[in-house]
């Protein structure tokens, strides 16, 4: 009898940040959150040899040279192959480093993402941590939970040259709603920060909105800050304090219940960023818009997504009417669980032209 063909999906979500951002960088403290309207589905099928399939990040055809030109401008000459392919060495890698006998087996490895690209939801980091989470399925490693982001944030980092953080990856993993404390000292000794699970049924209602034609490149908004606060600038080393202080009060008050203090602390994220980074006048727009609209308001990334509390749905009719004003696409998320992974995809939606 001929014996079945292994077979391993694995998935990962958008992620919102929203209390703390982008303190993740500098040692600080961030409150984020995963959500399953949007996603990465990856699949490992064995074969013979190590095969990586392209995918929608790895365009190759383009409508104009307009496109062609704007395309690699914003995304670059390489898309998810090459991520696919960083964190599947440093997987091996781990795994010979920490004696792990793995079976004799290759894959080939597909894609699909619905991840609105380069508007700060994620979507590069989502295939990175998809990845690791189908390689360790499939070798049947266990990986510490806390190592994993780790591993991740290097991948894209060390072997990429992509300029990230630790956040991103810990929301992907984690899943569900996470506090994150990047404690200096505790990174540098372990490579990881303490990382705690909140009740995700324990927040105020939440929205996020993104404009699909705001992408950006984000390690772009991080240069001249990061370059500060190594030359230990006043300024901006106070303002990561202020923002972790920021995520330690909401993880407080979500704790306590306490979510009428919730919107005074997303709004003071914004405005502290808004002080201290060159921020674009579309992007500042969508916020106040959000605020003028009654609802409180921040960037869920670097810009081109937000996020934010709305009190009751009268006002989140008048917030996503005032955000489509200005071609923005709003929704009520949904905050992903761990067994939100392993649940039936909607192949049509994802999977339509494999």
């Amino acid at each position: 009898m001929k014996q079945a063909v292994q077979v391993i999906r694995a998935r990962s979500f958008a992620r919102a940040g929203f209390l703390g951002n982008p303190s993740d960088g500098y040692f600080g403290k961030t409150i984020s959150f995963s959500f399953t309207e949007f996603c990465v589905d990856l699949r490992l099928t064995e074969s013979s040899r190590l095969r990586f399939v392209p995918g929608e990040v790895d365009d190759a055809t383009f409508d104009s040279p307009r496109q062609l030109v704007r395309d690699l401008r914003l995304y670059g000459y390489y898309g998810g192959i090459r991520m696919l392919k960083a964190v599947a060495k440093l997987f091996f890698e781990y795994c010979e480093e920490h004696a792990i006998k793995i079976a004799d087996a290759n894959f080939t490895a597909e894609y699909k993402i619905n991840i609105p690209r380069l508007v700060g939801l994620s979507g590069s980091s989502a295939i990175c941590s998809a990845m690791l989470k189908a390689l360790m399925e499939f070798y049947g490693v266990e990986i510490p939970i806390e190592e994993q982001p780790t591993l991740i944030m290097c991948a894209e980092r060390d072997e990429l040259g992509i300029a990230c953080g630790l956040q991103d990856r810990v929301a992907q993993i984690y899943n569900g709603l996470t506090f994150m404390d990047f404690d200096r000292e505790l990174v540098e000794s372990t490579g990881h920060g303490r990382y705690e699970r909140l009740d995700p049924r324990r927040v105020p209602n939440l929205y996020v909105a993104y404009d699909p034609a705001r992408a950006e490149e984000s390690g772009k908004a991080h240069k001249k800050v990061r370059k500060l606060f190594q030359q230990q600038n006043h300024d901006v080393v106070a303002a990561m304090s202020e923002f972790a202080d920021i995520a330690q009060q909401g993880r407080d008050a979500l704790v306590a219940g306490r979510f009428e203090r919730i919107p005074a602390l997303v709004n003071a994220n914004f405005d502290l960023r808004d002080r201290i980074f060159n921020v674009a006048e579309e992007n500042r727009r969508m916020v106040m818009v959000a605020r003028n609209a009654g609802a409180s308001a921040k960037f869920a990334g670097s810009g081109g997504a937000i996020v934010g509390t709305y009190e009751d749905d009268a006002q989140y009719v008048a917030l996503s009417t005032a955000l489509e004003g200005i071609g923005c696409r709003t929704l009520k998320p949904v905050i992903a669980a761990k067994e939100d992974e392993s649940a039936e995809l909607d192949s049509a939606a994802l999977w339509r032209n494999s």
